[in-house]
């Protein structure tokens, strides 16, 4: 969770909408998938230890819902253990940084309107069920209550 929040709190400073354990087509369930400001949506496997990464065997498949891949955990997990070819974020829960880029896998189209409407729709009955129990949902930016 404390990496979480930090990559979280990064993506948002950097204007990406997040929406956290989203279930994809492969029945998959992806930490943190972010849509950016630009239309891109890039997925964060957060990884707490060495040995999280070790019996991973999942990630591979993440790059087909995503422009963009990046692994996330904290200080004490050595960096070299991720491979070069995914982007790499450093967290320390009250902040992230991006320590490596992900290159750009651009989605097919037909796959990034399918992945849209899954994450508009887990957003819309997070949404509806956090309204249901009482939570306050704040209006986003240009709407009206």
């Amino acid at each position: 969770m404390v990496i979480r929040r930090g990559v979280q709190r990064l993506l948002m400073e950097m204007g990406a909408s997040v929406l956290p354990e989203l279930s994809l087509a492969t029945g998959r369930r992806a930490d943190l998938v972010a849509l950016t400001r630009n239309g891109d949506i890039w997925i964060i496997e957060i990884k707490s230890s060495v040995e999280d990464f070790r019996v991973d065997r999942k990630w591979p498949e993440y790059r087909f819902f995503c422009d963009r891949f990046f692994f996330a955990t904290h200080p004490e997990v050595p960096a070299g253990i991720f491979p070069e070819e995914c982007g790499f974020v450093l967290s320390d829960g009250y902040g992230a940084e991006i320590m490596r880029d992900a290159p750009v896998h651009r989605l097919p189209p037909s796959t990034r309107k399918a992945l849209m409407l899954r994450i508009a729709r887990a957003g819309m009955v997070r949404i509806t069920t956090a309204e249901m129990a009482g939570v306050p949902i704040p209006a986003l930016d240009g709407e009206s209550e």
